[in-house]
């Protein structure tokens, strides 16, 4: 069973086509960005979640049982990246960056606005945002809480205390775009989507959630801006994004693990097989990086 680690540690998986082509993608600017973002309105609270409370009661104890590890994990990331972003807002180097990089936090408020929604009207688990997550947090493994209290909370900082420091920016943005959002959030979107689609069930909450993909499409593609501007303009900063990602992949393996399955052993996401869950995360960060010009740091599995 390959886990994200070791399949980090074995190499790319990009063929030498795949390489051709992923340099030669021209990316969004951030003024692109700002203006996809005017073109893709939505709001959290105008979907219908009537018959999502009536699919969520149909499902097996199983099956609720890898819903709440997935969605906990959703809705305390979508708090945490919100509260976190301040600094990178901050960072800003003209003002169409400024622009977009707003609509970022926006973005992330409005989908913890959502799981809010989601776990009180349909989960039975009200008293307001606050008591909400405090609750989900109990739902959340070791790694989870290592990665986003303790990696993430300590690159915003570093980032607030000198928004100029290119090389605090480049930490953020690594931490945040290319592994929390990039390598994580799209794994978890990508099954949980495809599971909801296959049974038929909870439609308002996946029209909502396809939202929220969309707009980390946008969020992932700013990352992937920054980084390869970055390491284009600074070449030596190559090397630190691929030093930030050694220090985070063997904590992101582990928040891929649903809570109580063995990190060690072969495990299942709502029966999508941890072989196939890895490999998905995996090729969707080494192909970024592809994109960005930095190849795969050295981590040991």
């Amino acid at each position: 069973m390959a886990t994200l680690l070791d399949l980090a540690a074995q190499g790319d998986v990009a063929t030498v086509e795949d390489e051709s082509r992923l340099s030669s993608i021209k990316l969004m600017t951030p003024q692109q960005l700002y203006e996809l973002w005017e073109r893709q309105p939505w709001s959290a609270h105008a979907l219908d979640l009537t018959r999502d409370r009536e699919d969520w009661a149909s499902f097996d104890d199983d099956e609720r049982a890898d819903m709440i590890w997935g969605l906990s994990s959703f809705f305390v990331g979508e708090e945490r990246v919100t509260t976190q972003f301040s600094g990178l807002v901050m960072s800003y180097e003209d003002q169409s960056e400024e622009a977009y990089l707003t609509t970022q936090q926006v973005d992330e408020a409005r989908h913890t606005q959502l799981f809010a929604r989601l776990y009180d009207e349909v989960m039975d688990v009200g008293g307001g945002i606050d008591a909400q997550l405090e609750r989900v947090r109990a739902d959340l493994n070791d790694s989870f809480v290592k990665l986003f209290d303790e990696h993430l909370v300590e690159a915003g900082r570093r980032l607030i205390e000198d928004p100029s420091s290119v090389e605090a920016k480049v930490d953020f943005v690594t931490t945040y775009h290319m592994v929390i959002e990039g390598t994580l959030a799209l794994t978890g979107q990508n099954f949980i989507t495809d599971f909801f689609e296959k049974t038929g069930k909870m439609p308002g909450f996946v029209e909502g959630f396809k939202k929220v993909s969309q707009d980390e499409h946008r969020h992932v593609a700013y990352g992937t801006w920054y980084l390869q501007k970055a390491v284009c303009e600074r070449p030596e900063l190559a090397r630190r994004v691929q030093d930030k990602l050694a220090e985070l992949l063997p904590v992101a393996a582990g928040v891929l693990v649903p809570a109580g399955k063995d990190p060690f052993g072969e495990w299942d996401l709502l029966g999508y097989p941890s072989e196939q869950i890895n490999r998905f995360a995996f090729t969707a960060l080494s192909r970024r990086l592809k994109v960005i010009g930095v190849g795969l740091p050295a981590v040991a599995a």
